[in-house]
């Protein structure tokens, strides 16, 4: 399969390139290029930039709202990729294509982060926890290709790639898309330094207040009648969860039994919300709340970011802004 990958990507490369080259629809003009996959790096980019004084342009490849999970990239997103000066991707699983179109890229001096990679350590394996339906994963692999990272019983290592919903996180990678910018364009390196490092302030700011409600609230454990992509948040603030998938799950139905488990730990920690996701109807929330005792939780949503859109980004949609609205919900779930 992923040899088939690679061989489409090639092809899409080559007809790209044809088409562009020298052509009046290239957006190589020498100035600085920027490639992002998702939103959250596209604003911390913005952010660092400041004012933008060398007047770099930066691209949002999935800018229509298309999740992370699904997303294939276009001819032209290989194009900006193979041509651009920074490229900035999650790295997990769902970013399998990137490989093949990193070694296909014309531009082998240009910068290439990794979020997964930058964090190290920090970085968490997908967790099935007590009561979450698991999910039949079907990885077809050549047995001359590369293999993913194996655990110790020899199966695959699979990364929760949630990472930007640490606000701790978001603050080192922050600085190490700064620090790439500074090399790539060492000229404006010192505003560079001081946009990131206002930024950053904001992002600790942020980081503070999630700390204060979580100290305060009466409940320490969150309920989600959906995926939970949030479990870099949790972590953070030593919250408790439950969930009927894992962040990453294909999965829409619940079965009888997951149902049933967190409509039953619904009731034995008198929670006062069941929550959901953004991009997902609220069936099984819904379901949930119905199997309780009491059938008067709330259904609260929280923005995990894998959505947004160009438009959003054109009406003010911000990383802090959207963290800030889920610390609003964070603390109704809590109190």
């Amino acid at each position: 399969m992923k040899k088939v990958l690679s061989l489409i990507l090639a092809a899409l490369l080559t007809l790209a390139l044809l088409s562009a080259c020298g052509g009046p629809g290239s957006d190589r003009d020498g100035g600085i290029q920027i490639v992002t996959t998702i939103f959250p790096e596209y604003d911390w980019v913005m952010n660092i930039l400041g004012s933008n004084p060398a007047g770099a342009d930066v691209t949002m490849l999935l800018d229509t709202g298309v999740d992370l999970h699904s997303f294939q990239p276009t001819a032209e997103d290989i194009l900006k990729i193979s041509t651009c000066d920074l490229f900035i991707y999650v790295g997990g699983e769902s970013d399998e294509w990137v490989g093949d179109a990193l070694r296909e890229a014309a531009n082998q001096n240009r910068i290439v982060l990794n979020l997964l990679d930058t964090l190290g350590d920090a970085v968490k394996e997908e967790e099935v926890i007590e009561g979450m339906q698991e999910e039949e994963h079907d990885h077809d692999h050549d047995e001359d290709e590369e293999h993913e990272e194996e655990d110790h019983d020899g199966e695959e290592t699979e990364y929760d790639e949630h990472v930007w919903l640490s606000l701790r996180n978001a603050a080192a990678l922050v600085k190490s898309i700064a620090e790439a910018l500074c090399q790539i364009d060492p000229q404006n390196a010192d505003a560079y330094r001081s946009s990131a490092a206002a930024y950053i302030e904001k992002l600790n700011a942020l980081d503070r207040e999630y700390r204060s409600a979580v100290a305060g609230g009466r409940f320490s454990t969150l309920l989600f009648g959906d995926r939970f992509p949030f479990r870099y948040m949790a972590d953070d603030y030593g919250l408790g969860y439950y969930a009927a998938f894992v962040g990453c799950s294909a999965e829409t139905e619940a079965s009888f039994e997951t149902v049933t488990f967190l409509a039953q730990k619904t009731d034995e920690l008198a929670l006062p919300a069941v929550m959901t996701i953004e991009g997902t109807d609220r069936r099984i929330a819904e379901t949930v709340v119905q199997n309780t005792k009491t059938k008067d939780q709330k259904i609260l949503l929280m923005d995990s970011m894998q959505s947004v859109t160009a438009k959003d980004v054109k009406n003010g949609a911000s990383y802090l802004s959207i963290m800030e609205k889920n610390l609003t919900v964070l603390k109704e779930a809590l109190q």
